[in-house]
C-alpha cells in the first residue's frame, strides 16, 4: 500500500489515542484493529502507521502538556515564596529547551555550604529526552545537600554557560570557589568562561589522584 493510500481514520486515531493512555501497547492495538476488520489486508494503514502516529501526534502533545504544567509549577513555587528562583528557555514551539530552579532553603543552604560544589548530569529522564542536572554540595555533617537542579535538551557549551549564568544570577552574582564535574570538556569551557575565579577539578582526576578509583560508592556518584 502506498504511503499516500495510508490514512488512518478520526475512529482509529481517536481509539489509538485512548490507548496509548490506558497503557494499551501499539502492537495489542494495531491487532485489535485487524481482528475488527477481518483481517490485515481490510485496513488503509499499517502497524507502523499506528507507532508514528503515537510518536508524532500522542506523545508530542502530552509532553507539550506536561512542560506546561511543570511551568505553571514553578510559578506556584514562585508565588508562594519569593525566594523561590528559576529561568526557562523555550524552544520556538514552546517547549522547554532548558529549565535551572533553586528553592528557598536551597538557595539558604548555599550561603553556608556553597564554597565547593558539583555539578553532574549524569542522569537522562527517558520519558521526555532531556538531561538532569544537579547542583551538589556538603553540610557540616559531610552530607550531600541539593543546591539546586536543571533540566538541558543538549549537553552543548551554550547550554553550559546559560546554567551557569543562572546559577550565578541566583548567588548574586557570587561564583563558588571550586567545582567538581564530571569529563567534559564543553563545561569546562563554560566554566572558564562564566566562572574565570573558580577552581575546576574532574571529577575522575580527583578519583585517581587520591586512589579511589576502585570505591564503587564514590566512582558512582559525585560527592
Amino acid at each position: 500500500m502506498l504511503k499516500q493510500h495510508r490514512k488512518p481514520s478520526m475512529f482509529v486515531r481517536r481509539t489509538i489515542e485512548n490507548n496509548e493512555k490506558a497503557g494499551i501497547r501499539p502492537n495489542k492495538t494495531y491487532q485489535s484493529f485487524v481482528a475488527a476488520a477481518g483481517g490485515h489486508r481490510e485496513l488503509n494503514f499499517i502497524k507502523k502507521d499506528v507507532r508514528n502516529y503515537i510518536t508524532r501526534e500522542v506523545r508530542n502533545v502530552s509532553e507539550l502538556q506536561d512542560e506546561k504544567e511543570f511551568e505553571k509549577y514553578l510559578l506556584r513555587m514562585k508565588e508562594k515564596n519569593q525566594n523561590f528562583f528559576f529561568k526557562l528557555e523555550l524552544e520556538d514551539d514552546q517547549s522547554i529547551k532548558l529549565a535551572f530552579w533553586e528553592d528557598a532553603r536551597s538557595r539558604a543552604t548555599c550561603e553556608y555550604f556553597g564554597d565547593v560544589i558539583s555539578f553532574d548530569t549524569t542522569y537522562n529522564t527517558n520519558t521526555y529526552n532531556m538531561v538532569f542536572g544537579s547542583f551538589i554540595g556538603v553540610n557540616q555533617h559531610s552530607q550531600s545537600t541539593l543546591l539546586g537542579c536543571a533540566l538541558m535538551k543538549n549537553e552543548d557549551i551554550q547550554s553550559f554557560k546559560w546554567l551557569f549564568e543562572c546559577w550565578l544570577c541566583c548567588m548574586g552574582g557570587n561564583a563558588p570557589k571550586g567545582i567538581l564535574t564530571v569529563q567534559c570538556a564543553l563545561m569546562q569551557r563554560a566554566i572558564e568562561a562564566c566562572m574565570p575565579t573558580t577552581i575546576h577539578r574532574n571529577w575522575n582526576d580527583f578519583l585517581i589522584k587520591y586512589g579511589f578509583v576502585d570505591n564503587k560508592e564514590l566512582s558512582g556518584n559525585v560527592f
